[in-house]
Protein backbone atom coordinates (compact mmCIF):
# COMPACT_ATOMS: atom_id res chain seq x y z
CA UNK A 1 0.00 0.00 0.00
CA UNK A 2 2.87 2.25 0.65
CA UNK A 3 4.28 1.88 -2.54
CA UNK A 4 0.79 2.63 -4.24
CA UNK A 5 -0.20 5.39 -2.50
CA UNK A 6 3.34 7.11 -2.95
CA UNK A 7 3.11 6.44 -6.65
CA UNK A 8 -0.64 8.19 -6.80
CA UNK A 9 -0.13 11.12 -4.52
CA UNK A 10 3.85 11.53 -4.09
CA UNK A 11 3.50 11.31 -0.66
CA UNK A 12 5.15 8.18 1.45
CA UNK A 13 2.87 7.09 5.10
CA UNK A 14 4.59 4.44 6.52
CA UNK A 15 1.95 2.39 8.30
CA UNK A 16 -1.19 1.01 6.41
CA UNK A 17 -4.18 -1.30 7.54
CA UNK A 18 -4.46 -4.80 5.93
CA UNK A 19 -7.37 -3.85 3.44
CA UNK A 20 -7.68 -4.05 0.11
CA UNK A 21 -8.22 -0.84 -2.02
CA UNK A 22 -9.03 -0.27 -5.90
CA UNK A 23 -7.45 3.03 -7.05
CA UNK A 24 -7.87 4.58 -10.01
CA UNK A 25 -5.73 7.54 -11.67
CA UNK A 26 -5.30 9.15 -14.73
CA UNK A 27 -1.99 9.28 -15.99
CA UNK A 28 -0.18 11.27 -19.23
CA UNK A 29 1.97 8.54 -20.63
CA UNK A 30 3.65 9.71 -24.25
CA UNK A 31 1.26 12.39 -24.89
CA UNK A 32 -1.92 10.17 -24.42
CA UNK A 33 -4.27 9.93 -21.39
CA UNK A 34 -4.28 6.75 -19.38
CA UNK A 35 -6.88 5.86 -16.95
CA UNK A 36 -5.27 3.42 -14.38
CA UNK A 37 -7.60 1.20 -12.06
CA UNK A 38 -4.93 -0.42 -8.91
CA UNK A 39 -5.98 -3.07 -7.34
CA UNK A 40 -3.94 -3.03 -3.85
CA UNK A 41 -3.93 -6.29 -2.05
CA UNK A 42 -1.54 -6.37 1.29
CA UNK A 43 0.94 -9.36 1.06
CA UNK A 44 -0.92 -10.42 4.64
CA UNK A 45 -4.04 -11.72 2.70
CA UNK A 46 -2.09 -13.21 -0.64
CA UNK A 47 -0.36 -15.51 2.21
CA UNK A 48 -3.41 -16.45 3.77
CA UNK A 49 -5.37 -19.60 2.31
CA UNK A 50 -7.51 -17.77 0.79
CA UNK A 51 -10.36 -19.18 -1.53
CA UNK A 52 -9.21 -19.70 -4.98
CA UNK A 53 -12.30 -17.93 -6.71
CA UNK A 54 -10.50 -14.58 -5.02
CA UNK A 55 -6.96 -15.08 -6.56
CA UNK A 56 -8.88 -16.08 -10.31
CA UNK A 57 -11.13 -12.82 -9.86
CA UNK A 58 -8.45 -10.95 -9.23
CA UNK A 59 -5.85 -12.57 -12.08
CA UNK A 60 -8.84 -12.05 -14.81
CA UNK A 61 -9.39 -8.67 -13.46
CA UNK A 62 -6.38 -7.47 -14.36
CA UNK A 63 -4.34 -6.56 -17.53
CA UNK A 64 -0.98 -6.43 -15.93
CA UNK A 65 0.86 -7.46 -12.60
CA UNK A 66 3.51 -5.46 -9.97
CA UNK A 67 4.26 -8.33 -7.20
CA UNK A 68 6.14 -6.66 -4.44
CA UNK A 69 8.54 -7.98 -2.11
CA UNK A 70 10.26 -6.17 1.25
CA UNK A 71 13.70 -6.64 0.65
CA UNK A 72 13.80 -7.20 4.60
CA UNK A 73 11.40 -10.09 4.05
CA UNK A 74 12.51 -13.59 2.37
CA UNK A 75 8.81 -15.18 2.88
CA UNK A 76 7.72 -12.22 0.95
CA UNK A 77 10.16 -12.84 -1.96
CA UNK A 78 9.59 -16.83 -1.15
CA UNK A 79 6.05 -16.38 -2.64
CA UNK A 80 6.78 -15.03 -5.94
CA UNK A 81 7.32 -17.77 -8.18
CA UNK A 82 4.29 -19.68 -7.20
CA UNK A 83 2.21 -16.24 -7.74
CA UNK A 84 3.84 -15.61 -10.78
CA UNK A 85 3.33 -19.29 -12.12
CA UNK A 86 -0.27 -18.87 -11.37
CA UNK A 87 -1.13 -15.77 -13.03
CA UNK A 88 0.73 -17.30 -16.33
CA UNK A 89 -1.49 -20.54 -15.95
CA UNK A 90 -4.75 -18.42 -15.88
CA UNK A 91 -4.18 -15.25 -18.08
CA UNK A 92 -1.02 -17.12 -20.75
CA UNK A 93 -3.52 -20.53 -20.42
CA UNK A 94 -6.10 -18.05 -22.60
CA UNK A 95 -4.22 -16.23 -25.22
CA UNK A 96 -1.12 -16.67 -26.73
CA UNK A 97 -0.01 -13.15 -25.61
CA UNK A 98 2.63 -12.24 -22.44
CA UNK A 99 1.20 -11.06 -19.55
CA UNK A 100 2.93 -7.96 -18.37
CA UNK A 101 4.72 -8.66 -14.65
CA UNK A 102 6.71 -7.09 -13.02
CA UNK A 103 8.66 -7.88 -9.71
CA UNK A 104 9.40 -4.72 -7.67
CA UNK A 105 11.75 -5.23 -4.24
CA UNK A 106 10.48 -2.55 -1.93
CA UNK A 107 12.78 -0.96 0.97
CA UNK A 108 15.83 -0.93 -0.70
CA UNK A 109 16.46 2.24 2.14
CA UNK A 110 16.41 -0.75 4.82
CA UNK A 111 19.65 -2.00 3.55
CA UNK A 112 21.11 -2.85 6.80
CA UNK A 113 17.98 -5.23 7.09
CA UNK A 114 18.31 -6.70 3.73
CA UNK A 115 18.05 -10.68 3.58
CA UNK A 116 17.15 -10.62 -0.04
CA UNK A 117 19.98 -9.45 -2.72
CA UNK A 118 19.13 -7.82 -5.49
CA UNK A 119 21.46 -10.12 -7.29
CA UNK A 120 18.48 -12.75 -6.11
CA UNK A 121 15.71 -10.27 -7.34
CA UNK A 122 17.06 -9.92 -10.81
CA UNK A 123 17.46 -13.63 -11.35
CA UNK A 124 14.44 -14.61 -10.36
CA UNK A 125 12.71 -11.77 -12.58
CA UNK A 126 14.92 -13.11 -14.99
CA UNK A 127 14.12 -17.05 -14.78
CA UNK A 128 10.47 -16.41 -14.26
CA UNK A 129 10.62 -13.47 -17.89
CA UNK A 130 9.51 -10.60 -15.60
CA UNK A 131 10.53 -6.95 -14.91
CA UNK A 132 12.38 -6.34 -12.18
CA UNK A 133 13.27 -2.55 -10.31
CA UNK A 134 14.27 -2.07 -6.31
CA UNK A 135 12.24 0.88 -5.18
CA UNK A 136 12.39 2.92 -1.41
CA UNK A 137 8.53 3.39 -1.03
CA UNK A 138 10.28 6.08 1.61
CA UNK A 139 12.65 7.71 -0.56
Amino acid sequence: AALTVRFLTRRFIGEYGDMEFIYSHNLTVDGREILLHIWDVPNSQVRQAEDSSSEEKRIQWADSFVLVYSICDRASFNILPLKIQVIKAAKEGQSQEKVPIVIVGNKRDLHHQRVVSSEEGRLLALSLDCGFYEVSAAE
